[in-house]
């Protein structure tokens, strides 16, 4: 599916308050409201829009230590450590990238003692080769949304 203008109009109300209603995004876009929850159900069904959620601030909740985690990865066993960081319940990313690495992900810990178990962990996987962990001195930006462009 191939968003259009009205369509766009729709998505970027919506990223400015997840939580509006059809109507909400009707006035704010100037669209009548059945037009907009036609619109968002469409949206919806071809997975451009969905998984409405609370976001959290997880240092708020005392998860002040974030690491970037970097693992090169033996070729067999890439599909089974992915699976294993996509199931962790502390990783909030999970990349398959190209370069020096094969794996780039991100985990929220309590502390370093958790994030050193991590750490020994990745490092004891048979599937890891190599891993290189940095840990993030401060969060300027993260997991945001922008808006989309208009025609």
């Amino acid at each position: 599916m191939e968003p259009d203008e009205t369509d766009r109009a729709v998505i970027n109300a919506l990223l400015a308050d997840g939580r509006a209603s059809a109507r909400e995004i009707a006035s704010e876009t100037g669209l009548p409201a059945p037009t907009v929850a036609k619109r968002l159900d469409a949206l919806e069904a071809a997975n451009v829009v969905g998984g409405y959620e609370a976001r959290v601030d997880y240092e708020q909740l005392g998860y002040d230590v974030s690491a970037v985690f970097q693992l090169s990865v033996d070729g067999d066993g890439l599909a089974e450590l992915t699976d294993r960081l996509r199931d962790h319940d502390r990783m909030i990313a999970v990349y398959e990238v190209t370069g020096s690495h094969d794996v780039v992900a991100i985990g929220k810990f309590r502390d370093t003692a958790s994030l050193d178990e991590e750490i020994k962990t990745l490092l004891t996987d048979p599937a890891v080769e190599d891993a290189t962990t940095a840990i993030v001195l401060d969060t300027v930006r993260e997991f945001e949304q922008f808006p989309v462009d208009a025609d």
